[in-house]
């Protein structure tokens, strides 16, 4: 397998790095990870018992085949100018024979050197921003590596696309190898030291630290090979590198520290796209919060509009009353005795004088009550309209949500969809005018089961007319006192104060029965409309509090893999340092 011999303290660090690739590949498959990225894992997994991979990459004519054809002195992979094929070759130790293709479609070829009883070396096609499939193929391969030797040409050092390549290098926490090929196309050393520098330079920042860097020509290294000469100093310099570096402690350190480059870099990935989904939840648990408390201030302001026009009824009902202790104080008088006989007359005035229009004003404020109430549902469903449009529209990822089958951006936008469009078509379909005549039948069915006798179809107005005649002019007596006034001067004035007294009690009576009777039926509406409202946003409320709490727990059992990878990485290190080589 290329892992030698290895002590009894490292074959516990692979073993304890096999558990933690296998937690987190277990911990992203429940959690609708991306399937390249998991099959990047099991790579790393499968990894722990594969050969050292040497991968080289660079853009196509940087000299990759050519570097490989000088370390095996021989012209053995093809080499041209033209990006003809867009496959990976992967170099075996074996006898020389046909290529074979693996069941990851690579082509396998085999040469005796002796390096390569321990290492692999991947071919890869050129990372060039022409052929973009070429660069996918080389990009995917790189996640595999052990160790990664980036190609760069003299005559074109460093360029845009390298630079983007070797950044996706560095977020895989890979080692790099530079080498600059062609320097023999450079004229004179200061061109020769101005290139060094520049790639130098760039490449350190993009990693953060220098990385061994080696300036050669590999065509003249090959050409001295063949020719049976000594390699040209500056490519010795390089394989004397390369294979101290490819010691076996150095190869077990490699080895060991690239899956957890690959488990560090998933970890942080997916730790960055559950902080977005948490911060898109946090935001519609605020929008959920928000309507909560609409529906709260809508109970309030209901109570508060209610106690409004609650007062202005009483306020109705009182002076009602006040005209009817003045109309006794008229009317029940030995004056007018003749006036008491005619109770007909006597029980219009009452009706005129007294009642008057107090039903019809009555009728005004549970009508102007029945007004806001309904304009107020229809805001209300307005405003939960707009907020959840601007939900679908602050979407992260709404073009993977469009493209998916499934999954949290998906499922998330179409409840977004079917609760929006449901709360739209209720206020393109809210009629204003249906909702407060149901109200108003509502108020009404309450109130004829407060009627004396049967009321049948009468307006409103004419059911309160039905209601305050029936529960003062015949309650307070007045029909009895045109014949008891001819009774003596002092029953008068006891009919008089009785008259009064039954007048304020049935009023007072009659006011508290209406009040409840209204503040019932609207209380049961404003329930009804809340109900309609929750139960709109439930599916999505149920959704967004499942999720939020899911990735909560996701995103602290990802920090527990960090922390996890962090400390096997250190122990990795700290292992390899006191090894020595066999």
């Amino acid at each position: 397998m290329g892992w030698g011999l290895l002590s009894s303290r490292q074959a516990e660090l692979r073993r304890r790095e096999r558990q933690l690739l296998h937690r987190l590949a277990g911990v992203l498959a429940g959690w609708e990870a991306d399937p390249k990225d998991l099959r990047i894992l099991h790579d790393a997994l499968e990894q722990l018992d594969e050969f050292f991979l040497l991968v080289v990459v660079g853009e196509f004519n940087s000299g990759k085949s050519a570097l490989i054809n000088a370390l095996l002195g021989e012209r053995y992979l093809a080499e041209g100018v033209t990006p003809t094929t867009a496959q990976i070759h992967i170099l075996r130790h074996g006898d020389k024979g046909e290529p074979r293709r693996d069941d990851r479609g690579a082509w396998v070829l085999t040469y005796p050197a002796d390096f390569l009883r321990d290492v692999n070396i991947v071919d890869t096609p050129g990372t060039n921003a022409v052929l973009r499939e070429h660069e996918a193929i080389s990009r995917d391969f790189v996640p595999r590596s052990d160790l990664v030797l980036f190609i760069t040409s003299a005559d074109r050092p460093f360029t845009e696309s390298e630079r983007a390549f070797l950044e996706h290098i560095r977020d895989w926490g890979k080692k790099v190898v530079l080498v600059i090929n062609k320097v023999d196309l450079l004229e004179g050393d200061a061109e020769r030291q101005a290139v060094v520098a520049f790639v130098h330079d760039h490449a350190s920042r993009l990693l953060g630290t220098p990385p061994p860097l080696f300036p050669l020509s590999a065509k003249r290294a090959l050409a001295a090979r063949l020719r049976g000469e000594p390699s040209p100093p500056e490519f010795r310099a390089f394989e004397t590198f390369l294979f101290q570096t490819l010691t076996e402690v150095e190869r077990v350190r490699l080895k060991l520290s690239a899956p957890l480059g690959v488990a560090r870099r998933l970890v942080r990935s997916y730790q960055e796209r559950v902080d977005a989904k948490l911060a898109l939840l946090e935001e519609d648990l605020e929008v959920l919060n928000q309507i909560e408390e609409q529906l709260d201030r809508y109970r309030q302001d209901m109570e508060q509009e209610f106690e409004y026009h609650r007062l202005r009824v009483e306020s109705l009902l009182n002076a009602m009353v006040v005209r009817g202790e003045e109309f006794f104080d008229e009317t029940l008088r030995l004056t007018q005795v003749v006036g008491l006989l005619n109770t007909r007359a006597l029980r219009k005035a009452f009706e005129r004088e007294v009642i008057g229009d107090t039903p019809e004003q009555i009728e005004l404020q549970v009508q102007e009550m029945i007004d806001w109430m309904v304009d107020r549902e229809a805001r209300q469903w307005r405003t939960l309209a707009r907020q959840l449009g601007r939900r679908r529209r602050s979407e992260l990822l709404e073009e993977a949500g469009h493209e998916a089958a499934g999954g949290f951006e998906y499922n998330r936008q179409q409840l977004l969809h079917r609760i929006g469009r449901a709360t739209q078509r209720v206020v393109a379909e809210y009629d204003r005018k249906a909702e407060a005549a149901q109200l108003v039948a509502d108020v009404q069915a309450a109130l004829t089961q407060m009627a004396i006798a049967e009321v049948g179809a009468i307006g409103l107005g004419a059911l309160l007319k039905v209601l305050l005649v029936g529960a003062t002019a015949d309650a307070t007596g007045i029909l009895a006192a045109g014949l008891l006034g001819v009774l003596g001067l002092g029953i008068l004035p006891y009919r008089r104060g009785r008259a009064k007294a039954d007048l304020r009690r049935k009023v007072t009576e009659l006011q508290g029965r209406l009040e409840r009777v209204l503040h019932d039926t609207f209380a049961q509406e404003v329930e009804r409309s809340v109900r309609r409202l929750r139960d709109t946003v439930a599916p999505y409320a149920r959704f967004v509090r499942t999720e939020h709490g899911r990735l909560r727990e996701l995103h602290r059992t990802l920090d527990s893999i960090g922390v996890d990878v962090e400390t096997l990485l250190a122990d990795v290190e700290g292992e390899t340092r006191q090894a020595r080589p066999r």
